[in-house]
């Protein structure tokens, strides 16, 4: 995975239907960093996906003019400050300081769920949960080992974050 670093890669699963590409920024035995490419020469936040059942990593013609493209446009493809891949409660109890909001899905999920990180213990986490309306709706909880996919600073996330935010004034 080394040999794609700083490139603009899609990354397969055998076990997910959905695909992901982008930025590769970082990796380790467990998670992978992206900066998101969701479409053409898009960029929209990172996505940090469990590194299980990889099927393919593609770095093909493709990929390499969306990259061309993507850097001539001078979009910022890196992250700022290190995002602590070392395990799941390092993860989301950064993402929860630094960024105040992220999404999570699992394997079999057809939905995401945003949130802050309330609690976390080594089988389960619970996040408050915020709604598609930008409301905090309650807590939900999650078992550590079926998340698979984490996403922040999306413009998503974001628009929903900075209403939320705007309720307090």
């Amino acid at each position: 995975m080394k040999v794609y670093l700083n490139k603009l890669v899609t990354i397969e699963f055998s076990d997910i239907k959905d695909s992901y590409s982008g930025f590769l920024l970082d990796f380790n035995e467990d998670w992978v960093l992206l900066r998101n490419n969701p479409v053409d020469y898009v960029i929209d936040g990172f996505v940090i996906l469990r590194n299980k059942n990889i099927k393919h990593i593609i770095y093909d013609e493709n990929s390499q003019f969306n990259e061309k493209v993507i850097r001539l446009k001078k979009i910022k493809f890196t992250n700022d400050s290190i995002i602590p891949l070392s395990s799941l409660e390092n993860i989301l109890s950064y993402l929860t300081n630094k960024y105040g909001i992220f999404q999570v899905a699992t394997k079999r999920s057809s939905s995401v769920y945003l949130g802050r990180l309330s609690e976390i213990d080594e089988n389960e986490f619970f996040i408050d949960f915020l709604n598609i309306n930008g409301v905090f709706d309650g807590e939900i909880s999650f078992k550590n080992k079926k998340i698979r996919v984490i996403e922040f600073e999306t413009d998503y996330i974001n628009s929903l974050k900075t209403y939320s935010d705007s309720l307090l004034f």
